[in-house]
This record gives structure tokens, sequence and C-alpha cells, in this order.
């Protein structure tokens, strides 16, 4: 081995000129690549064509896992078989024709590219929608739901659980979240506390994601990283980032708000190294799909 080397640098030198220096093969990890957005899906203006930018995005970075809130189905739409790879919740609604990511996950797959997937249902939106939070992810979920609301009834917009999905990632347990909770003094505390409860039974890494509706630097953000789940936010810790806000002033739920705000997140267990965070579909990198904008993140095991 020791004279193929030196023979490779002799060569790697006549060629290059004097001075060049052999580089050895080095094995570099693979990265988990993740994306979360809170998709306002049907709700959104144009609904279709946003539909198309997401799933083109989706084929082009072959994400290993992806959180959505705000997925959401027609009350009045025909109902359908879900197919083999949808791991069903109990509070979840039938599935429908329009359900948003089992469109997204047929077309997928129509494209070569398969996906497990659940959703957990929280409420009627709008009058008109089932709406939930969804989870998909390219290696086999063992999935539940957390009711952490103090309701249960999906005429009651405050009813809100968190799908977890529990996978393995590079041979590594992994327990992903997504989540869409409630704001500070109006169910937040409350919501965090029973959601903490389920985590710290878990005893594996976590990755959160999704709309926590607390603003960067305040209460909910704060509580959240005092947790004993010892918990870090990727894009403070991200050896690279783009981007900051994730909404812009006076969408739903913040009227009234006249600054942009930090309020979709992902937080992970501190043995999980953050390559790179980038603030995605934000009018400015990309089009804006939803009146969210998504994160996207490149994550991998710490030795």
């Amino acid at each position: 081995l020791l004279q193929l080397t030196q023979q490779l640098q002799k060569w790697n030198c006549n060629r290059l000129g004097v001075g060049s220096f052999f580089q050895p093969l080095v094995y570099r990890r693979k990265s988990m690549k993740f994306l979360t957005l809170n998709t306002h899906s049907w709700m959104e203006k144009n609904p279709e064509e946003k539909f198309q930018l997401l799933l083109k995005d989706i084929l082009e970075n072959n994400y290993d896992v992806i959180c959505f809130q705000e997925i959401n189905q027609e009350i009045t739409s025909e109902q359908v078989e879900a197919g083999p790879l949808y791991q069903p919740l109990p509070s979840a609604e039938p599935i429908h024709q329009d359900h948003y990511v089992r469109l997204l996950v047929e077309k997928l797959a129509e494209k070569g590219l398969k996906y497990y997937w659940t959703w957990a249902y929280n409420h009627i939106g709008y009058d008109r929608y089932h709406e939930g939070v969804a989870i998909l992810s390219n290696t086999p979920i063992e999935a539940r739901e957390i009711l952490v609301s103090d309701v249960d009834d999906p005429t009651d917009y405050h009813t809100r659980r968190v799908a977890l999905a529990e996978t393995v990632v590079e041979g590594k347990e992994l327990a992903v979240a997504s989540v869409h909770l409630s704001w500070w003094d109006k169910g937040f505390q409350e919501e965090w506390a029973r959601f903490e409860a389920v985590l710290k039974e878990l005893n594996k890494p976590l990755l959160l994601a999704g709309d926590f509706n607390n603003p960067v630097g305040q209460e909910g953000y704060q509580a959240i990283l005092a947790s004993p789940l010892d918990l870090q936010d990727a894009f403070e810790v991200a050896k690279e980032r783009s981007g900051s806000y994730t909404v812009p002033p006076e969408i739903d739920g913040w009227k009234g708000n006249t600054e942009p705000l930090r309020i979709d997140y992902v937080f992970t267990s501190k043995d999980i190294q953050v390559e790179r965070l980038q603030v995605v579909f934000d009018g400015k990198q990309s089009p804006q799909v939803s009146d969210h904008y998504a994160l996207q993140a490149e994550l991998s095991w710490k030795d």
C-alpha cells in the first residue's frame, strides 16, 4: 500500500507539476436532507401551481424526512384508499381524493420516489377542510399521535395533535415530530407540557419541526430551549445558514402584526450536527408557495 501511495504521489506531481500533492480519498458521511413547511394547502391562492412547485422541489432534493403543517382535504370530497405506505392514526378522518399529502405521495411515486407517511387530524379549518399535520419519510415509520390541547373537538380550532414518527436514519433511531402549536397564553404552555412529557419517555434523538407560533426570543421559544429535553435551535447552531424570518407581517393568526417573524423551527437533540439550514420558498431563494416560508436542513450524526 505504501509503494502504491508513493507511485500515485509521483504520478500526480509529474502530471500537475512540482508542488502538487496526492490527495487521498476522504470518506464523507451522508447527511440527512430535511424539509418543514406550513403549506396552507388548498387555502392558498393558485394552489395547483404552488403544489407543482413543491412537488418539483421534493423531486429535486429527495428529502429523507419531511414535516408538513396545515395539510388539508375538503370535508365533502370523495373518500379513497390511501395506499400501502400510509400509516393511519386513531383520530384521523378517512383520506379523501384531494388530501394534499396523498396527492403529493402519489405524484412522487409516479416519478419513482417513495414515501411512507402519516397524518394527525387536528380540527376543521375555515368551515370546509379537515386539517392536520403530516410526516413523510423514505424509511419505514412507526407513527402515533399526541393530543396536546385541553380540548378534543374537531369543531374547535383549539384542538391540536402532534404527529410523531419513529424511524431509522443512517442506522440510528430517530423520533420525528410535526408540530403546529398555539400562541403563548392561548394554549401553548399546556400543549408543550403534554408534548414534552411524551418525549421524555422516548430516550432517543429528537427532531421537532413545524409552526410553533412563538417568535424567537420570547417566552415560548425560551421554554423550549430551557426544557430538560436539551434541544438546540438548528438555525442558531448550523454551520451554514441563509435567510432569517419564516413569515411576513399580517398572516392568518397574526393579524395586526407589522413585522416579519421567525415562528417556524427545527429543534433537534444535541447529538445531531446541523450542517446547513436555509429558509426557502420565501419569494427570494425560491417562489413563495404558502403564507409561511419553509426550512430546508442538512443534518448528520455527531461522532
